[in-house]
């Protein structure tokens, strides 16, 4: 099982936290492929840790659905279920247009100035058909808007959604389009103008295209 040893350490955190980060990462990006056994002792050597964080972070990846544990057997990478993004993606889109909404209230020139600086780094990724750092700014867009409405049950959930939604993108080449950029520019004119209602559609549509794009691409 080849492991990076060349990944950054992220500092302050805890030994469970880091290796709980570094292994999701692992698995969204594919440097654990789907199907692959992995060795807490290879894991632990490779992250510089003892193997009972590492069995910590495993348990909480079974809980996500990242991992399966055969207790005595084996610790198994899960298969990437393409279909899985009819479930995942209404959820997290009716919390998106929720944080939206939330946000408003909150809402700073700064914040404004954030939102339109991302989206045309987002614009340039997509022109230029950077898709991985499309993927990657379209994320930190929608997560200003998620981390300004400030409500830590809906960071918790988006969190937990998004990390399978990226792993689904990553795996399945999903490519974000041109529509996603005039999306973000209504998005924040709707914020501007403190428009809740509008902002909430604007925002639950753009997630759930996704679902659109995803089976066009399929059935190609």
């Amino acid at each position: 099982m080849p492991v990076p040893t060349d990944h950054a350490k992220p500092l302050r955190v805890s030994a469970k936290e880091n290796a709980f980060n570094q292994l999701q990462q692992w698995i969204i990006d594919g440097t654990l492929h789907p199907g692959e056994k992995l060795n807490d002792t290879e894991l632990a050597g490779a992250l510089g840790v003892s193997r009972t964080p590492i069995r910590e972070s495993l348990q909480l990846l079974e809980v996500q659905g990242f991992v399966k544990m055969y207790p005595g057997k084996a610790t198994q990478v899960t298969e990437v279920d393409k279909e899985s993004i009819t479930d995942l993606l209404p959820p997290l889109a009716a919390l998106q247009a929720l944080s939206a909404e939330l946000a408003i209230p909150q809402l700073t020139e700064d914040t404004i100035a954030l939102l339109e600086s991302t989206n045309r780094r987002f614009a340039h990724a997509v022109y230029t058909e950077d898709y991985f750092s499309a993927l990657k700014i379209d994320e930190e867009f929608h997560q200003i808007i998620v981390d300004v409405a400030h409500n830590p049950y809906i960071i918790s959930m988006v969190a937990s959604l998004q990390a399978h939604v990226r792993r689904l993108f990553f795996h399945n080449s999903i490519i974000l389009t041109e529509k996603s950029i005039d999306e973000h520019d209504k998005i924040i004119t709707l914020m501007k103008n403190r428009d809740e209602a509008n902002v909430s559609a604007i925002m639950r549509g753009n997630w759930l295209r996704a679902i659109e794009e995803f089976h066009s691409l399929s059935t190609n």
